[in-house]
């Protein structure tokens, strides 16, 4: 629980006094690359403070061009392990409330991370469409695929928006397992419990190989590619497993 605390104590700290002296130098030089590198050097400092041992495998299959990050996701832990470990900026897409916070949702649009309202379909097609220009733009993304962190762990079926968004873009997939984030902070859990996180990069899949028509299809081959990478306590039951 001291490591929690200390880790919120931080973040909070970080919200009131860090983040809007960084949102102003944004505005000045009407650039985000220094914000978002120092919130990663911030983010690995909270790691380091909670307790969580990040190791990275696989990040010479990494292009050098834009491309989108696919991970299985299980916990709030995931993001703070896994952003700080990819070599670039990326953005990605959030539900809309997190943009409805003080200080905090200014910064994420400077940042370019994208709205998503998924009670609506027209407005999350919309954010899907402004996913896909700043890809054209040069922007990578961090998609979690399945919509929401699963609870037990184990891998859950794919939404099919972020392949559409793939296809358009024409860009590639870099398939990520993420692994043991689940035992550290569990769906519910807002204790944070130190221990080690593998952030595995798969070899890209090259999604302009695939036509509107075959989104399924290249759901499919990512869905297998990570469920392959992760242990057996987190592959997908039998019945999560697209077909």
């Amino acid at each position: 629980m001291i490591r929690t605390a200390a880790t919120l104590l931080f973040i909070v700290l970080a919200l009131f006094l860090l983040l809007p002296w960084l949102i102003l130098w944004t505005l000045l030089v009407r650039n985000a690359d220094g914000m978002y590198s120092f919130a990663m050097s911030y983010v690995r400092f909270l790691n380091r403070i909670a307790g969580i041992r990040v190791r990275t495998e696989g990040l010479d299959h990494i292009p050098s061009s834009v491309c989108i990050f696919v991970s299985n996701h299980c916990s709030n832990i995931d993001p703070p392990a896994m952003f700080p470990s990819i070599p670039r900026r990326v953005s990605i897409l959030a539900k809309k409330q997190v943009f409805h916070i003080p200080v905090l949702g200014a910064a994420l649009r400077l940042a370019r991370f994208v709205p998503v309202d998924r009670g609506d379909r027209e407005a999350a097609a919309a954010s899907v469409d402004f996913a896909v220009q700043y890809l054209k733009e040069g922007l990578s993304f961090c998609v979690y695929p399945e919509g929401t962190r699963s609870r037990d762990g184990r891998l859950k079926p794919f939404k099919r928006g972020t392949f559409i968004m793939a296809i358009q873009a024409r860009v590639p997939i870099v398939p990520v397992a993420l692994i043991g984030t689940q035992r550290l902070m569990r769906k519910g859990d807002w204790a944070v419990h130190p221990g080690e996180v593998v952030v595995r990069f798969l070899p890209p899949v090259d999604s302009a190989a695939y036509s509107l028509d075959r989104r399924g299809e290249l759901l499919e081959v990512i869905h297998a590619r990570i469920a392959a990478a992760l242990p057996p306590d987190q592959q997908p039951l039998a019945q999560d497993v697209p077909t």
